[in-house]
């Protein structure tokens, strides 16, 4: 991988949908997100298209299960030569392991990235709903350190905990954020968000973009605006 800055969230129902954005924008080749919307649509012939046009590609699943099962997921999904996969850390740490196990048995070159809090949550979600107690800072922290002793090669997290786990986990260890708005655009179901700026200057390595962009009235001039504010242009 050679270390984007971002990637752009493909959120579209179809292949015919998501490749219509990417050759109408002249975005060919630019790194993609590909989430359970799409790929669930369209398994892994979707990658193999990206691929095609020399997209780097996160594929975004969220691995939950027991450890024996996610393992023999990663073991597959490591096959397809994505560069980025990931699960969610509240699987714990031998799930964590098992995810690293499985995607190593295929491909060494793929990094494993851990789920620590989703965005779309907030202190009342841990305590009131999940009743996690903490906040969520505190929170994304644990799990970022569980990930890493797991063996994960970094984690989503929003950009206001991004700092922090980089203080506690190293440079190294990458800090995957989605959630980024570019200004004057909606947050939608996004609770922590930030501009990619902000994010930049906050300890996120790698941002995630995506209505900002696909829903722009015009999205190549969007992303050259978050290039541009990502520091690339």
């Amino acid at each position: 991988m050679s270390n984007p800055s971002f990637f752009i969230a493909l959120d579209f129902e179809n292949w015919n949908e998501a490749e219509k954005f990417l050759v109408n924008n002249e975005l060919k080749g630019v790194p993609v997100k590909v989430g359970m919307e799409l790929f669930y649509q369209e398994g892994p012939s979707v990658i193999e298209k990206l691929k095609e046009n020399n997209h780097p590609i996160f594929l975004d699943l969220k691995l939950h299960d027991i450890p024996t099962t996610v393992m023999k997921a990663m073991r597959n999904l490591g096959k397809l030569g994505v560069d980025i996969v990931n699960v969610h850390a509240l699987g714990g740490s031998d799930m964590i392991k098992a995810a690293k196990e499985g995607l190593l048995s295929s491909n060494t070159e793929t990094k494993l990235i851990a789920v620590t809090i989703l965005t779309s949550m907030d202190k009342h979600s841990l305590n009131n709903e999940l009743l996690i107690p903490g906040d969520v800072l505190n929170n994304a922290m644990h799990f970022a350190g569980l990930a890493k002793q797991s063996g994960a090669d970094g984690v989503v997290c929003s950009v206001h905990e991004a700092m922090g786990i980089k203080k506690q986990c190293g440079n190294d260890f990458l800090t995957v954020t989605p959630g980024i708005r570019l200004e004057n655009t909606d947050v939608n179901d996004q609770k922590r968000v930030a501009t990619p700026s902000y994010a930049k200057e906050n300890g996120a390595d790698i941002l995630v973009i995506g209505r900002s962009i696909t829903k722009a009235q015009n999205p190549r001039v969007a992303y050259e605006t978050a290039l541009k504010e990502c520091g690339i242009k």
